[in-house]
């Protein structure tokens, strides 16, 4: 069976699209190779990386990535995770088949840093149900 190529896409590929990628790499084990980009590249958030150590899962060695670079990639499936990202990037070149679910962004959190990263740890457990749900629908 062919190892399926999953393309994470958000605004900044630095919250979300990350921790999507994150947990889509833990689930899928072998299953599938998963990338992230951003229609810009802002880092990767030092909050995203602490919630997941919470959670176990390193991702502290992540790069932002811009979707140009993976341009020639034939991906099988390509999942926008914010609204943002689905309008600016409405044509990826490829017969992927396309997902989207507009999860909020921690990044624009306020309040004290335990509220911040309470909001960090509320996305993170939805982008996580959405991952281990995608992995077995679709992998």
């Amino acid at each position: 069976m062919k190892t399926k190529k999953i393309l994470v896409l958000c605004t900044g590929n630095s919250c979300r699209s990350q921790i999507a990628e994150g947990y889509l790499r833990y689930f899928a084990g072998d299953k599938a190779i998963i990338y992230s980009a951003g229609v810009e590249t802002h880092g990767v958030n030092p909050r995203a990386i602490a919630t997941m150590q919470e959670d176990g899962i390193d991702i502290s060695m992540h790069t932002s990535n811009n979707m140009d670079e993976y341009r020639d990639i034939d991906f099988d499936y390509v999942i926008t995770v914010c609204d943002n990202a689905r309008e600016r990037c409405p044509f990826f070149p490829s017969s992927a088949q396309k997902f989207h679910h507009n999860f909020p962004d921690p990044a624009k959190a306020v309040g004290t840093e335990e509220e911040i990263m309470d909001q960090f740890r509320e996305v993170r457990e939805m982008i996580k149900r959405y991952a281990e749900n995608f992995v077995k629908e679709n992998l």
